[in-house]
């Protein structure tokens, strides 16, 4: 029993062995094969994606090349034409003579202010006075029946002395374009003349057998106050020395005392004329020398005051 059951066991053992001879080889190549296939996806996943991985390069490739030649495309239309370099060029020729221009400015005022030059001008001057007749007044002349002119003491003094003061407004830096570095100002003037003293004598209404009045005599003086509006022009516009000129200007004559008995009057217009120099000393201080004339073109009721006068000034200017 024991025998028979080894043959049995024998068996099973044969035929199991030879089972597992025959179906190794398949299982081997079910799994060679199934190997196989998956080395095949990885293969076609891998060209897929290097494919899929060119593409986008392609694609950003194509995108660089469509910026560029967008920039391409405004650089040439943004490209300046003849005309705009033209007028590019007028604007820097432009720009070339302003900035000489301001320059030129910068060196006339630092010229200026080399001299110090000031434009206005305050002043006070003085010096000779003299008339070309000594006044007629009230106090030393009467007039007689017969028409003469009788002196009652002694007559005024025709030489003298001065002294005023001024001021000159800027109205133009070269004469309204006519004359360069010449200025047109205008000034007015006060003047006082002193002509001294004489003998005069008070009327008393009583006349002596000569048909002369009686009279006092007792000293007075004899004065003129001017005042004058005159339009004056002045030469070298940034020089320390300054010419200038009075073409003509008009003057108001006051004089003191009134003109002679019955023909009281003290007022009398008159034309002036004139010429000088002024020099910048330092900073806003002027010095300089007038001669001025004055002419009225009739007498005051007898009076003449006609008359020069003569002298230096000093000035500040503002």
């Amino acid at each position: 029993m024991i025998n028979k059951n080894n043959k049995y066991l024998g068996a099973a053992l044969v035929t199991i062995t030879v089972a597992g001879m025959v179906a190794a080889p398949q299982a081997m190549a079910k799994k060679a094969k199934k190997v196989q296939t998956s080395t095949v996806t990885e293969y076609h996943h891998s060209v897929t994606t290097t494919r899929s991985n060119t593409s986008a390069l392609e694609a950003q490739l194509r995108v660089l090349q469509d910026e560029v030649a967008s920039l391409k495309a405004q650089v040439k239309a943004t490209a300046p034409t003849a005309a705009v370099v033209s007028a590019d060029s007028q604007k820097i020729q432009e720009l070339d003579a302003w900035a000489a221009s301001v320059k030129a400015d910068h060196g006339k005022h630092e010229q200026h202010e080399k001299h110090h030059e000031k434009d206005n001008l305050l002043y006070f001057r003085g010096g000779y006075a003299g008339n070309d007749q000594a006044l007629a007044a009230t106090t030393n002349t009467a007039t007689l029946a017969n028409g003469q002119i009788a002196t009652l003491g002694t007559k005024g003094g025709t030489n003298g002395w001065n002294f005023g003061a001024g001021i000159d407004f800027n109205l133009n830096d070269n004469l309204f374009g006519l004359v360069d570095k010449t200025n047109l100002l205008g000034e007015l003037d006060i003047n006082y003349v002193d002509l001294g003293s004489f003998r005069a004598g008070a009327v008393s209404g009583v006349a002596n057998a000569a048909g002369v009045p009686l009279s006092n005599a007792q000293q007075a003086s004899q004065s003129m106050l001017r005042i004058s509006a005159s339009p004056k022009i002045k030469f070298l516009k940034g020089s320390a020395i300054r010419p200038w000129i009075i073409p003509v200007g008009f003057s108001l004559n006051v004089i003191s005392p009134p003109s002679q008995a019955n023909t009281i009057t003290v007022l009398k217009p008159a034309l002036n004329f004139g010429g000088g120099v002024d020099y910048n000393v330092w900073k806003s201080l002027y010095i300089g020398a007038d001669v001025r004339y004055f002419l009225a073109t009739s007498q005051l009721d007898g009076t003449n005051v006609n008359g020069l006068t003569a002298g230096g000034l000093v000035g500040f200017g503002f």
